[in-house]
C-alpha cells in the first residue's frame, strides 16, 4: 500500500513546469477575461498537476483586465495609470483563477514579485523557500509582477523575463509560454505567406534576434522576450517552449512530446548550466573554514553543507551572499549561496542542525549550504 506520505513525496520529485499565459490570450485580445479559454487551461494545468507535473503559472492579464473594467481601449503610458489598473484587474484575474482551479479539488497561492526580490539574494532564497513549500502542498503558484507598487527601475518590463526567472527559481524543467502565435517563424508570418515556422533551435543561436518581431498593443513584451527568457531558462537547464495557447489541449500535447511550435534547447545540461551560472556571476562575500570530514563529504558525496563541518568563518555577509569554503590548508573546496548570516553562522557552527532551533530560536533550513546551490571544485 502506498502511503499518502509516499504519494505526496513521489509527486514533489517529479517534474516542474512554469506555464505563462500572455495579456493577448487572456482578455481574448483586449475584449475582457476570456473565462472559457482560462478554464481550459487550467483543466489542462489541472490535469498535468494530477499526472505529478508540479505547474507554476505565471500569469499576465491585471492591468488588461482593469483596462476592460475602466473601459479603456488602450493601454495608459503613465506608470500611476497603470498601476491602478493593475490594482483593480488583479483581483478579478485571481478571483477567477481560484475558482476555476477549486472545481477540481486544487487551490491557487498568489504571488507578486518585483525584480528587487529576485535580484536581491536574500529575497530570492525568500522566495525560493515560499514556492518550494507551496508547492508541496500540491497549490498552484500563480505569479505576476507586483505592477501596483512596482516602478521603472525595479519593473521587468514583461512577464516572459519574469517567467524566466522563475523558471530558475523553482529550477523547472520546462518553461511553455502560450503566446497568440503559432511559434517563431523566420520572418512575419502576418506579412509573409512563406515564413517559415523554427521548429527547434539551440539558446544562443545567433539567428533567434533576428527572427523577433515587436511587441502588441497590450503586453510590453513580443517575440524578443521570449526568445531572451528562453535563454535566461537555459542558466538552469530548462528548455523553453513557444507555443500558440488556442491550440486544442496544448499543454497535454506537450506532455506527450507531440511538436507544437518552437522548442528552445539549452545549449548545456541542468546541472552543468547552473553550476557555471554560480561559479562565474557572484562575488565571495566571506569564508568557511571546514573540517575534513565536511571537505571528503562536499567531494566525494556530493551533499550539502552543514554546519558542524565549519569549524571558523571570516566575512560579514547576510543570507543568500555567495562564500567560499576552504580546507584547513586555506584552499577553496567550494563556493554558494549561503543560507545564514554571518551573525548566525558565528553561532551555529561546531553543531548538528537539530540543534539550529534551539541556539538561534529559529531554523530556516537545515543546511548551511545546500547542495543545489553550490559548486564544488
Amino acid at each position: 500500500m502506498v502511503t499518502k506520505n509516499k504519494q505526496h513525496k513521489d509527486r514533489c520529485n517529479n517534474s516542474c513546469w512554469v506555464v505563462k499565459i500572455g495579456s493577448a490570450l487572456l482578455t481574448a485580445d483586449g475584449k475582457g477575461l476570456d473565462e472559457q479559454a482560462i478554464a481550459g487551461w487550467v483543466k489542462q494545468m489541472a490535469e498535468l498537476q494530477n499526472q505529478g507535473v508540479r505547474i507554476v503559472l505565471v500569469s499576465s492579464g491585471a492591468i488588461a483586465a482593469g483596462m476592460q473594467r475602466l473601459g479603456w481601449t488602450k493601454r495608459p503610458h503613465a506608470l500611476y495609470q497603470q498601476q491602478a489598473a493593475a490594482a483593480i484587474g488583479q483581483m478579478g484575474l485571481i478571483q477567477l483563477y481560484e475558482s476555476a482551479f477549486q472545481r477540481y479539488g486544487l487551490h491557487t497561492a498568489q504571488i507578486l514579485l518585483t525584480h528587487e526580490d529576485l535580484s536581491n539574494r536574500k529575497r530570492y532564497l525568500n522566495a525560493r523557500g515560499t514556492l518550494r513549500e507551496v508547492l508541496k502542498l500540491n497549490v498552484i503558484p500563480v505569479i505576476n509582477e507586483n505592477d501596483t507598487v512596482a516602478t521603472d527601475e525595479i519593473r521587468f518590463g514583461d512577464n516572459d523575463s519574469l517567467a524566466a526567472m522563475v523558471t530558475n527559481l523553482v529550477e523547472a524543467d520546462r518553461l511553455v509560454i502560450l503566446t497568440d502565435q503559432d511559434g517563431l517563424f523566420d520572418c512575419d508570418p502576418r506579412k509573409f505567406a512563406d515564413a517559415r515556422l523554427i521548429q527547434q533551435a539551440e539558446v544562443g543561436s545567433v539567428e533567434l534576434e533576428a527572427y523577433a518581431g515587436d511587441s502588441g498593443s497590450l503586453g510590453r513584451g513580443g517575440m524578443l522576450t521570449k526568445i531572451r527568457a528562453a535563454g535566461r531558462a537555459a542558466r538552469s537547464g530548462a528548455s523553453t517552449h513557444i507555443v500558440n495557447g488556442r491550440t486544442e489541449n496544448i499543454l497535454l500535447q506537450l506532455h506527450k512530446d507531440e511538436a507544437h511550435g518552437t522548442l528552445l534547447v539549452p545549449a548545456t545540461g541542468r546541472v552543468a548550466a547552473r553550476k557555471q551560472w554560480l561559479a562565474t556571476h557572484m562575488q565571495s562575500r566571506g569564508d568557511l573554514q571546514l573540517d575534513s570530514g565536511a571537505v571528503k563529504v562536499l567531494r566525494e558525496s556530493g551533499r550539502s553543507l552543514l554546519s558542524v563541518g565549519v569549524t571558523a568563518i571570516s566575512g560579514n555577509f547576510a543570507r543568500g551572499d555567495m562564500v567560499r569554503c576552504l580546507d584547513q590548508d586555506g584552499r577553496e573546496v567550494a563556493h554558494g549561496l549561503i543560507n545564514y548570516s554571518s551573525l548566525e553562522a558565528e553561532k551555529i557552527i561546531g553543531h548538528a542542525s537539530d540543534q539550529i532551533e534551539s541556539i538561534l530560536g529559529y531554523v530556516d533550513e537545515a543546511e548551511l549550504i545546500h547542495r543545489d546551490n553550490m559548486v564544488v571544485f
